[in-house]
């Protein structure tokens, strides 16, 4: 995982939020009270909303690099975002992934549990900007928690409305 002055953070969350420049405020406390002093390495499926959001202010740090653990191949990915600019902004975070792996299963639904459970299994922390409310389907982010906290993984929660 991360070395001595590392830590390797991942992320859940809703692909839905209020303004999520409103956010970036929470996001860098809830980081920095997860990193202290230590850079990022972020492993995140950059799906629309939470991952994006902390995606960019791990981009912003000093030192701060992202790693994709997707959930579909990435054509396929792309067609599950909201417009073009979606696309272009997941295209952007990709191209600045230290690396980038599919994570898959044998139905789309099970593919966004697997890469959400990767995130949790191959991290140190969790960060999930979560309104708290029980998932809506299976690897939503609070089945994602779930497996953190079984995990005995640190989470920290950004409270968001929906």
């Amino acid at each position: 995982m991360g070395g001595a002055g590392s830590i390797v953070l991942g992320v859940t969350g809703h692909r839905v939020l209020p303004d999520a420049a409103e956010l970036a405020h929470q996001v860098d406390d809830a980081i920095d009270d997860l990193a202290g002093d230590r850079t990022v390495h972020l492993l995140t499926s950059l799906a629309e909303g939470a991952d994006r959001v902390v995606a960019h202010r791990v981009l912003a740090r000093d030192g701060g690099t992202i790693e994709a653990l997707l959930p579909l191949e990435v054509d396929d990915y792309e067609a599950d975002f909201a417009d073009e600019a979606s696309i272009d902004d997941f295209r952007a975070l990709l191209a600045g992934a230290e690396r980038t792996e599919v994570v898959t299963g044998p139905t789309r639904t099970a593919a966004y549990e697997a890469a959400g459970f990767a995130v949790v299994d191959r991290s140190e922390a969790l960060l999930a900007l979560w309104d708290g409310r029980p998932a809506r389907g299976a690897g939503g982010t609070a089945h994602v928690v779930a497996r953190a906290q079984h995990l005995g993984r640190p989470v920290r929660v950004v409270a968001v409305d929906r």
